[in-house]
């Protein structure tokens, strides 16, 4: 008997795509997945994303669901697959789930890693997956704005223009405008050495995760938060003065976007 739904989590390196969402002559994540599909079920499938990723953003966790028309075990799904797949998108796991679940309206919150060096050079390894900030970074100053941003909020002074007007959105968004909540913010050295001294490279500097969670977030929220907590890292902007941008609500006034490459979409709570 066929699974009604099929929840699948996908991980995947977006340097080659240009985001999740299906874009006309351009590589997507979805589309990838809807063509494999297409060809081992043998009808058109339309794959439901739990967000959009912008182009060179990345994921380990993402959450997808289709319905499918014909049987297969859900095992078939995670190696058939991954062997049609390119070698940058991977199924992770296939499981049913209820006819209701959809893998964006059904979503609780999600949980996002992005990864910067302030290393003199960057290393080779780490380019397509970690932001570049050669200089000084004060950790402690920049752990100290976080808990500003910590709780519900108007975000719109790191909502990139044009956020809530994609089709779809007005239904994900239900009334809230830019209003989130982050339950989770915090920045740790990145431990991982990259073939380096651990935590910092022979050229200077060290590597960082800075690690956000919350209810829901807007087109380039997270990148706008993390330009903003480095400019306070690199001594341009008081750590105290996140919460007069809050409430600004001016994206103007906030720091730059900061690089897709060091984004990555790390789990999705339902």
């Amino acid at each position: 008997m066929a699974a009604a739904n099929v929840k699948l989590t996908i991980a995947y390196d977006g340097t080659a795509y240009d985001g999740w969402q299906r874009q006309r002559d351009r590589p997507t994540i979805q589309e990838s997945l809807e063509v494999a599909l297409g060809r081992m079920l043998g009808h058109r499938v339309v794959v439901h994303g739990a967000g959009r990723t912008d182009a060179g953003v990345h994921a380990l966790g993402m959450v997808a669901n289709f319905q499918p028309e014909r049987s297969l075990p859900l095992e078939a799904y995670r190696r058939g697959l991954n062997s049609m797949l390119p070698p940058d998108i991977r199924i992770l796991a296939a499981e049913e789930v209820e006819p209701g679940f959809h893998a964006r309206f059904s979503a609780r919150g999600k949980a996002y890693l992005y990864f910067f060096t302030t290393a003199a050079v960057m290393p080779p390894c780490r380019r397509l997956y970690c932001a570049h900030f050669p200089g000084a970074f004060d950790l402690e100053a920049t752990r100290a704005a976080l808990p500003q941003l910590i709780g519900e909020h108007d975000f719109s002074s790191f909502e990139a223009a044009g956020s809530r007007t994609r089709a779809g959105d007005e239904k994900a968004e239900r009334g809230r405008g830019a209003v989130r909540c982050l339950t989770r913010l915090t920045l740790e050295r990145d431990e991982t050495g990259w073939g380096f001294a651990v935590g910092q490279s022979q050229a200077g500097g060290a590597s960082y995760r800075l690690l956000v969670a919350g209810d829901g977030f807007l087109r380039h929220m997270v990148r706008n938060i993390a330009g903003t907590l480095i400019e306070v890292g690199r001594g341009r902007r008081r750590p105290e003065s996140l919460g007069e941008l809050l409430a600004l609500g001016d994206r103007a006034q906030a720091g730059p976007t900061a690089p897709a490459c060091g984004l990555t979409l790390w789990q999705v709570y339902y």
